[in-house]
């Protein structure tokens, strides 16, 4: 394909589109319009910036560059004109394009409470999405003793975590029954509340908030049972919502998010959607994985490399990164389908696991704790395959007489070829395999050629176990 595309949005959906675009041959102009004033970063990583784990140079994505590649940072854009095929930014500029890219992303939702104006919020109370953020929460962290973090979600309790890393007494206050009611069942959430607690973090459930006070010194926030907290600084994690506002003005057909087919295309052929902002099937995705493997999809129909491509979902699994906590959920754990239901649960240690069963099958699996099967039931679930008959080897990480456990990471020459490593970048062992026999033998060169671990990072680990093994191999055979 020929001809210009503009992106609009500079995160990780739109910067990743970027990359891809350029690595496709073709003559085009591709013009990325990003409203933050920064270069792309990796947003999921946050939390670990937050945690003071890392800097601010690791969070930057790598970004395509060179001839056709226009990227623009601190570019609002205003309103697209489809019949003129332009957009319009904030100074009165127009751009042109033949395709236009809509990766807006998502905002923050911000509670409706007395006391908060969401215009004008008060320098100790910070929503917690964006780089600015980052940077505003560390400024009021940098001498604070308290915190108060609204919302026991995922970012809610990575942001917490990281907190509480820095020294601050830090409490979650969330409105639901049990944390992450999305990802966990109650009992999960129970054994979590004592990792937490054990980590710095105190949990206050089933209690919403009404209302906000804050001054130059304290934050107040009034619970709906009559107590009160107060703190140095009160960040807001309280979900978020999809960015339609230029799609709606522009007339694209959008319900929860811009409405997309597998095509990633628009009611209008000429504007395509990916990422936060995207609603396909009637599903938004809210996470990295699924955002980047749009980009590729899209990306391969835009150059023509692949015009049948089409996004077909993965399975998705949801890791909690944050110092002391290891959980994987995936699927439905706690679905009302016939079936298997297997537990087990060692508060004590932190220790909890479920797992849903149907026709062999895993459909849903909580991990929280040290379980050395999590490796295993990741790959039976990513991979539809059926599960092993000794079912207390998946849910104890070992088989009950004290054998060998079942996860293959104990040496990856028993991982098959397929199995993925990487489920940001859908990277797997065959993959790093070949890049290794290719010429690149140390992690950086692997993790620059295949992109694996630099998503959420939770997979450098297994990655570096890998390179590690393939080092010392004198041949290597994968195995499929």
């Amino acid at each position: 394909m020929s001809g210009r595309v503009v992106i609009v949005g500079n995160g990780m959906a739109g910067a990743r589109l970027a990359s891809e675009l350029h690595t496709r041959e073709g003559d085009r102009k591709v013009t990325v319009l990003g409203a933050e004033q920064h270069r792309a970063y990796n947003r999921i990583m946050l939390s670990t910036l937050l945690a003071g784990r890392i800097g601010e140079p690791d969070v930057e994505l790598t970004e395509a560059a060179g001839h056709g590649i226009d990227r623009r940072t601190g570019v609002q854009v205003t309103a697209v004109d489809r019949s003129g095929r332009e957009v319009q930014t904030a100074d009165g500029e127009r751009i042109g394009y033949d395709h236009l890219v809509l990766a807006t992303g998502s905002r923050p939702v911000l509670p409706a409470l007395p006391g908060l104006d969401p215009a004008h919020l008060p320098d100790r109370v910070v929503p917690f999405r964006t780089l600015d953020d980052c940077r505003r929460i560390l400024s009021v962290a940098d001498g604070a003793g308290t915190a108060i973090v609204l919302g026991g979600g995922l970012l809610g309790l990575e942001a917490a975590r990281g907190l509480a890393t820095r020294g601050l007494v830090t409490t979650v206050v969330h409105p639901r029954e049990h944390l992450m009611e999305r990802q966990l069942d109650p009992a999960a959430s129970a054994v979590l509340t004592g990792t937490l607690a054990g980590l710095g973090v105190t949990v206050e459930l089933a209690v919403p908030a009404a209302g906000i006070e804050a001054d130059a010194d304290r934050v107040r926030l009034d619970l709906a049972d009559g107590r009160t907290l107060t703190a140095d600084l009160l960040v807001l994690c309280c979900g978020v919502r999809p960015d339609t506002a230029l799609a709606t003005a522009a007339g694209l057909a959008v319900r929860r998010g811009v409405v997309v087919d597998d095509r990633l295309r628009t009611n209008d052929r000429r504007v395509s959607a990916i990422g936060d902002c995207a609603e396909h099937d009637g599903v938004l995705t809210g996470l990295v994985a699924p955002a980047w493997a749009q980009a590729r999809v899209l990306a391969d129909v835009l150059t023509g490399t692949d015009p049948l491509a089409r996004y077909r979902p993965r399975p998705v699994v949801t890791r909690l990164k944050a110092a002391g906590i290891d959980l994987a959920a995936m699927g439905d754990p706690v679905g009302g389908e016939p079936g298997e239901v297997l537990t087990f649960a060692d508060p004590t240690r932190g220790t909890y696991a479920r797992l849903r069963i149907h026709d062999e099958r895993l459909t849903g699996a909580i991990l929280l704790g040290d379980n050395p099967a999590v490796g295993t039931v990741i790959q039976l679930f990513d991979r539809g395959h059926p599960v092993p008959a000794d079912r207390r080897a998946l849910l104890l990480g070992r088989a009950l007489g004290g054998g060998a456990a079942t996860t293959p990471a104990a040496t990856p020459a028993l991982m098959p070829d397929a199995a993925v490593v990487c489920q940001c970048n859908a990277v797997t062992k065959g993959t790093l395999v070949r890049c290794w026999r290719a010429g690149a033998r140390t992690v950086d060169a692997v993790v620059a050629s295949t992109r694996a671990g630099t998503g959420c990072g939770g997979c450098r680990d297994a990655v570096a176990g890998i390179v590690d093994w393939l080092s010392q191999a004198e041949s290597v055979e994968v195995t499929r």
